[in-house]
Order: C-alpha cells, then sequence, then structure tokens
C-alpha cells in the first residue's frame, strides 16, 4: 500500500488529491475574469467546468457561455473551487507550469509546481491572491471551505502531504492532519458545519475518517486490507456518508469500485452494488488529446445516490499498465481495439437497493461526472464515446430530454462539470 511519503505516492494520489480539491500577488481589482458586463448571480440554473485548463461557465439551456480569462502571468491551468458568501465569491486553483516531465519523475517533482489560490468576487470582477501568509509549500490547494473566515488547505511537501486550517490570508496555520499520517483528501463538511469526512491514504491502505472540524475527535468509519475506499461525502441529512469501495490488488488502475454507505460512527456499513459496478478511475479521448481522474458517487436532495454503472464486462479503451513505472502521470497504453461496453447514469436507493438507469449507453458511450442541481429539476454530466473527448449534458432529473450544452474549447472536450449553487 503507499504511505505518506511523497516518494512513496503514486501518479493516483496526486492526480485525484488535485481533481477533488478544486487547481505574483494580485491586488484588489487588479485582475478580470469575466468583465462586469458578464455580471452573474451564482443560481441553481449555471454550471461550471474545465476544457483545456480553462474554466467556463454556461447556462443550464446552453446559453451564455463564457471562459474567465484571468490575465495573470505564468498560470498555465485555472480549477474552479466553492463558492461562499451566499453565492457572491468564489475560490481559484491555478498552477504554473508543471516541474515534473522527461528526466524529472513526477513523484519528486510534481509538488514543486507552484500553485496560487483565489478569491473572485462575482458582484466586483475582483481577483486575489489569498492564502500567502507564512506559506509553508509552493504546492497548496483548496482542501475544504469552513466558513467565509477559514479553510482547509491540503500542503504537500518532500516530507509528505498534510491538511492545514488557516486564515484566508494563510495566517493562523493549524495542523489538521500529523505528518506521516498519510496523504488526506477528498474532504467533505457536514451539513451542520461541525464534522469533516475524508479518506486518508495511509501505509495502512485507504481509510474513511470523520473528525471535529480541528482535526481532533477522530473517527475511523471504514477501513480493509483488501478494499481502497475513497471519496466520502455527507448526505444532505448529514446521517450518512457515501463513498466507494475498490478492490485495488485485482484492478491497480482502480478503473472500477463499489458504492457504500455508512453513519458517521462506522456503524450500519452497507455495500450497496458488487461486482465493482461504478466507474471509479475515468480515462478518456485519444492520444492527442487524453485526460481523466476519479468519479465520486453524489447525493440527490431526497436523499438517493447518482452514480456512473458499468454495463456488464466493460473494458475502457485505456489499459492500465502495472507492470512498468508511472513517469508519465498517466501510465496507460491506448487501446480502443479491446475496449467494450460503457456506462450509464444511475439514481440508487440507498434504503431499499432498488436502481434506476437515466441514461442509455446504447450505442456505448461512457457517462461520468453525474451532479443533480439544487432544485432537484435536472442532473448534468459528461458522455464520452470510445476514444472520444467527453461532451457536457443536462437532462431532466428523471433523464429524459437530453441537451447537448457544449463539448468545450475547440470541441476538445468538458470535464469536471458542477453546478454553481
Amino acid at each position: 500500500m503507499r504511505n505518506s511519503k511523497l516518494k512513496n505516492t503514486t501518479r493516483r494520489d496526486f492526480l485525484l488529491q488535485c481533481a477533488t480539491a478544486v487547481s505574483s500577488a494580485v491586488a484588489l481589482g487588479g485582475c478580470h475574469g469575466m468583465g462586469r458586463t458578464a455580471h452573474v448571480t451564482a443560481h441553481s440554473t449555471k454550471l461550471l467546468f474545465t476544457s483545456q485548463g480553462r474554466t467556463g461557465m454556461i447556462r443550464s439551456d446552453g446559453s451564455g457561455l463564457h471562459y474567465f480569462d484571468f490575465k495573470v502571468p505564468d498560470q498555465v491551468t485555472w480549477q474552479p473551487g466553492p463558492v461562499i458568501s451566499g453565492g457572491r465569491r468564489m475560490i481559484f486553483l491555478s498552477m504554473e507550469a508543471r516541474r515534473d516531465g522527461p528526466g524529472r519523475p513526477f513523484d519528486q517533482y510534481y509538488h514543486h509546481t507552484p500553485t496560487h489560490i483565489w478569491l473572485y468576487d462575482f458582484e466586483t470582477d475582483d481577483l486575489t491572491e489569498i492564502c500567502t501568509r507564512n506559506r509553508l509549500s509552493v504546492f497548496y490547494t483548496p482542501a475544504l471551505v469552513l466558513s467565509d473566515e477559514r479553510l482547509l488547505v491540503q500542503v504537500v511537501r518532500d516530507s509528505g502531504g498534510q491538511i492545514f486550517s488557516m486564515n484566508y490570508d494563510g495566517s493562523d496555520e493549524r495542523e489538521f492532519t500529523r505528518l506521516g499520517e498519510g496523504l488526506p483528501y477528498g474532504l467533505s463538511l457536514h451539513p451542520d458545519g461541525q464534522r469533516v469526512a475524508y479518506h486518508l491514504a495511509s501505509p495502512k491502505g485507504y481509510q474513511i475518517w470523520t473528525s471535529d472540524t480541528d482535526g481532533v475527535n477522530r473517527v475511523q468509519v471504514a477501513a480493509h486490507p483488501d478494499y481502497l475506499y475513497f471519496g466520502p461525502t455527507w448526505s444532505p441529512d448529514g446521517s450518512w456518508l457515501v463513498f466507494q469501495a475498490c478492490r485495488f490488488k485485482d484492478d491497480p488502475g482502480h478503473d472500477w469500485s463499489d458504492v457504500c454507505v455508512a453513519r458517521a460512527d462506522g456503524s450500519e456499513f452497507r455495500m450497496l452494488t458488487k461486482g465493482q459496478s461504478m466507474w471509479f478511475g475515468a480515462t478518456y479521448g485519444s492520444p492527442e488529446n487524453r485526460g481523466g481522474g476519479s468519479n465520486l458517487a453524489g447525493w440527490t436532495r431526497d436523499g438517493k445516490i447518482l452514480f456512473p454503472r458499468r454495463l456488464p464486462d466493460s473494458k475502457v479503451p485505456w489499459e492500465y499498465q502495472s507492470q512498468r513505472p508511472d513517469v508519465d502521470h498517466f501510465n496507460r497504453d491506448f487501446r480502443p481495439d479491446l475496449a467494450r461496453g460503457g456506462t450509464e447514469i444511475c439514481r440508487l436507493d440507498p434504503a431499499t437497493g432498488a436502481t434506476e438507469s437515466l441514461t442509455q449507453s446504447r450505442p456505448s458511450v461512457w457517462d461520468f461526472r453525474v451532479s443533480e442541481s439544487s432544485d432537484g429539476k435536472w442532473i448534468v454530466f459528461c458522455r464520452a464515446e470510445t476514444g472520444e473527448v467527453p461532451a457536457l449534458f443536462r437532462t431532466d432529473a428523471d433523464g429524459r430530454s437530453p441537451l447537448l450544452l457544449t463539448r468545450g474549447l475547440e470541441e476538445k472536450g468538458v470535464d469536471h462539470p458542477r453546478w454553481l449553487s
């Protein structure tokens, strides 16, 4: 199993931490994204997504497509973070050019890539860099917003990764996790704001934990030597956690998993699916334009679970190569000739186990990254044909009336959509 030392942390550990998370100081009013003429107020009929290292925004009817353009020097990619302050402000993560590459192993150099955390104001169009005081490392990523004054930040150094709690300016930093415990990420805040759930890539495996917002009073929810437990998310009423269980020994690429639920104290643990039926490690695209990252199971507002379910005997076109070192942050070969099947978006009732398909993979396509709008009216997801880049789709909550929203910048693909709410 992986341990907390960076030299033993795999490509997927960092890919997943930077994906879920999101990624010179700018004075207030010094940079502009959408422009004042494109002023918006966050609500559930708008969506954020990423495409070619840019963040886009579009209405749920396909109108109003815009891309943020923060003209900040040396920033290669931008990733949207959480919306705060009642929808007025949003956190962004930007990254400079990656420091790994040919001749530089990923696990030794990627965390030397400088990252920057920003606060964007929709009403004033101002962008301000935050978390700059008492900087502990060049590699910071926003892990979880606790309030309008404080957030959790993942800090990665040569010695390993930790979560710190700090003020928005970076001051008053306090350890949320301790060095050597493992690589913590995938954080979720309880609806009452008092508890945090996360998974920990530790020397003993991937485990699910909860704690108070200061990192104390910890409870281990799920741990097993044969399973990689991943991506805990609180139910709307705060009574349950949904997460995944991947049989990583048989599936080193983490392609598949099963959906699980448990109480916050670890009781009433149930595996709701069987046969590793959820698409976990999404991979897509062609050799010229590829991408990926982990899927998460998500809640609907009435307590159901949305997830991408594999068709029987499906195989992705990007084949993981476990026999060779990971030197390219992907470690897969493109084998569309061996690919078969696909995935469908499903809604699962955790009380009864009943599952219904909301999309139909006929002919076979790969549907993933699903989430429901806050009013429960629509779902949004990505859809990729075998060997092609994903497009952004929206349907009614029951899966009817599918609408193609965008194929991304230069039609080169869309990923990581979420509702702006």
